[in-house]
């Protein structure tokens, strides 16, 4: 059993999400993005596969008896972080829709045609010539003619 089946045993076993295990490595000072977490469960032959450490196996364990049991300081109750973790998992999450909804044909009334009418032109910012008026530039050398 390779350290990728431990961690994903712990991570249903526990009911946690990504961004939990997140915070969980947090915890020990083990900074992983959602995204390197996620290569770890991932199928062996996808190509963005990763072999999970010892490191960060050992570092998510340390993080989950913090997380679990607390500190010396501030001790938890492992049973209730563990029924809280499974109310926020059963608990159905709001439905984000990137498509917007569609309005009825019968209730839209579609818009009148309107032909675009010509716009005056706007003024333009005045060019060097207008601005310098008749001024003769004497650059470089005379020219003889």
């Amino acid at each position: 059993m390779t350290n990728n089946d431990i961690f994903k045993k712990l991570r249903v076993a526990l009911m946690l999400r990504d961004d939990q295990i997140v915070e969980i490595l947090e915890l020990v000072d083990f900074r992983m993005s959602k995204g390197e977490i996620g290569n770890f469960f991932r199928n062996e032959d996808h190509p963005k596969y990763m072999e999970c450490g010892d490191q960060v196996l050992r570092n998510f364990l340390n993080g989950l008896v913090i997380y679990l049991r607390g500190t010396k300081e501030s001790p938890k109750d492992p049973m209730a972080v563990i029924q809280e973790n499974k109310a926020t998992a059963a608990a159905p999450r709001p439905k984000t829709d990137a498509k917007p909804q569609a309005i009825k044909a019968s209730t839209a009334k579609p818009k009148a045609f309107k032909p675009k009418t010509a716009k005056p032109a706007k003024n333009k910012k005045p060019g060097l010539g207008e601005v310098m008026g008749k001024v003769q530039f004497k650059n470089g050398k005379n020219k003889k003619s």
